[in-house]
């Protein structure tokens, strides 16, 4: 097969584990960088340039797209799926799952377990949504943030509507949510490939951090999770519409809670952690499943 991964840093740990995955089962892939290709709009023969060169040829394109280049990013995935390419994730669903807002609403509508969560447009709302939220201590999040930033835990509510109207002054897009305190600044990642959780490890925040990325120094251990939380990653990805993620729970009292449902999610630390060939799994999921013109939407929606 010949393969295309959109990524821009073809020397993240990631990356390289799936170019050694693909080429270890007899296959071609091509690393390319998203933001350096274009596009030719057409009815009948659309296109993708690439440094000059026009991509034809590809069997299936992995989508390793940033969060800093969401929309150019999904543009070009349309763009390849609209060719038939077999997309590992779809663009529509990686939408979904890049919008913290829309993610959060198609997941409470089919009855997955969410910290209770508050938005409102402005700050003048802040005591009401602290209040929706469950009173502090409540964990502030900006729309737009990744790998913990943008993650601000308001102890008091007091400080909690300070930083609600610090963000309101600057207009941006924020959440407020029920802070799980029962977790102990630990969360679990599942990741998930053909409604399959495939792997899972418990993350724990550096020195007292209530955020436990990875990126942020946190550790990784396997963990073994109950049945509930299988279930629970499963089915967020089954809504989301993500073939491979990475999904986010919190234990709290009341069960599994979701925080994100992740996209692109990184292999380093769960592969280190429980010794398991994820990469490898992405690549059989690929054999398995890539036909031309199989993508649901097409590149609709």
């Amino acid at each position: 097969m010949k393969i295309a991964m959109l990524a821009r840093n073809p020397d993240l740990y990631s990356h390289k584990r799936i170019v050694e995955a693909a080429i270890e089962r007899g296959h071609v892939i091509d690393v390319i960088n998203t933001v350096q290709c274009y596009v030719n709009i057409t009815s009948h023969r659309p296109e993708i340039r690439y440094k000059k060169q026009l991509l034809t040829g590809y069997d299936a394109v992995i989508p390793r797209i940033g969060a800093s280049i969401t929309f150019y990013g999904l543009a070009v995935l349309r763009q390849f799926e609209m060719m038939g390419v077999y997309p590992v994730n779809e663009s529509v669903a990686i939408g979904r799952s890049r919008d913290k807002l829309r993610s959060l609403q198609l997941l409470a509508r089919r009855g997955i377990g969410l910290p209770v969560t508050g938005f409102a447009n402005s700050a003048k709302f802040a005591d009401d949504v602290i209040k929706i939220a469950g009173g502090a201590p409540v964990v502030i999040k900006l729309l737009s943030g990744t790998q913990g930033i943008g993650v601000v835990l308001g102890e008091t509510h007091n400080s909690a509507k300070s930083v609600i109207e610090a963000f309101g002054g600057v207009k941006v897009n924020i959440l407020v949510q029920e802070f799980i305190k029962e977790a102990g600044g630990e969360d679990i990642r599942c990741f998930v490939i053909d409604d399959k959780v495939v792997a899972s490890i418990r993350r724990k925040g550096v020195g007292g951090d209530f955020r436990s990325n990875l990126h942020r120094g946190g550790s990784a251990h396997i963990i073994k999770i109950t049945p509930e939380e299988r279930s629970t990653a499963v089915r967020s990805a089954k809504i989301m519409g993500l073939n491979v993620c990475g999904v986010d729970l919190l234990r709290s009292n009341h069960g599994p809670v979701v925080m994100e449902v992740n996209s692109s999610p990184g292999l380093q630390g769960i592969e280190e952690a429980t010794e398991i060939d994820v990469a490898g799994k992405i690549i059989e999921f690929i054999e398995k499943n890539a036909k031309p013109s199989k993508t649901k939407t097409r590149g609709k929606g």
